[in-house]
């Protein structure tokens, strides 16, 4: 295990450089700069009761904290049938997006969404998700529009088999963005393909309920393929 660990702290230690000598090189801002986003998610489920409610906050920079990419509110509530690990959510979620580089210019965007969630265990110590997200979309100067995503993730604890205080895990998804219509108005037009986002992360359970996780995500999309450093919190009441 601890050949195991010293390997991770070796994967996890090459964003954590390149980080820093993007941020100190002074150069000027591209889409291959690696960028960070900062988050929080919570999940409350009331007691005696199938119902819930979750959500996250989401600050995301084109570079490393000041040029804006998006910033992200989101919440909704949850249904957990009885005697079932599945979650289905219904929320909205308002975005406000930047451009890239010196322009301070912005377009907001309302969404809602409805989210299923199903756990599925591999052994003792695998833990998959698969999550269905159907988005209606509200984005300014455009038509509206509806996108479909899947993301599969995977967790790992390292040092015992389940995610309780005290534990180090691997992180992992994978999520594909699939546009419902091509065409957003004004003869403009999009492809169904929006994006993927591949995510890699070492995660620190402070108790059962809170977890931090600090990884790196790569997205592709038709306009850019950047990579970006993710810090988060994780918080069950």
């Amino acid at each position: 295990m601890g050949v195991f660990l010293k390997g991770v702290g070796r994967f996890f230690t090459v964003p954590v450089l390149f980080f820093f000598s993007q941020g100190s090189a002074g150069a000027s801002i591209d889409d291959d700069e690696v960028g960070a986003w900062y988050m929080t998610s919570f999940i409350k489920q009331w007691s005696d009761s199938n119902w819930g409610f979750q959500g996250d906050i989401q600050y995301r920079s084109w570079d490393h904290g000041s040029d804006l990419e998006q910033l992200l509110l989101r919440g909704g509530i949850t249904f957990s049938p009885t005697a079932s690990n599945k979650l289905f959510t219904l929320g909205m979620a308002n975005i406000t997006s930047g451009q890239f580089g010196p322009s301070r210019k912005t377009v907001s965007e309302n969404r809602v969404y409805q989210e299923a969630l199903l756990p599925q265990r591999l052994g003792d110590r695998i833990l998959l998700r698969h999550r269905f997200r159907f988005e209606q979309r509200w984005v300014e100067g455009q038509d509206f529009r509806t996108r479909f995503r899947y993301a599969l993730s995977v967790t790992i604890p390292l040092n015992s088999t389940i995610v309780t205080e005290g534990t180090w895990y691997l992180s992992f998804y994978d999520e594909l963005f699939v546009n419902g219509q091509r065409d957003i108005g004004k003869g403009r037009e999009v492809d169904y393909y929006d994006r993927n986002r591949l995510y890699g992360a070492l995660g620190y359970a402070v108790s059962a309920r809170t977890q931090f996780q600090f990884g790196y995500m790569q997205q592709h999309s038709d306009l850019f393929n950047k990579g970006q450093l993710q810090f988060s919190l994780h918080h069950r009441f």
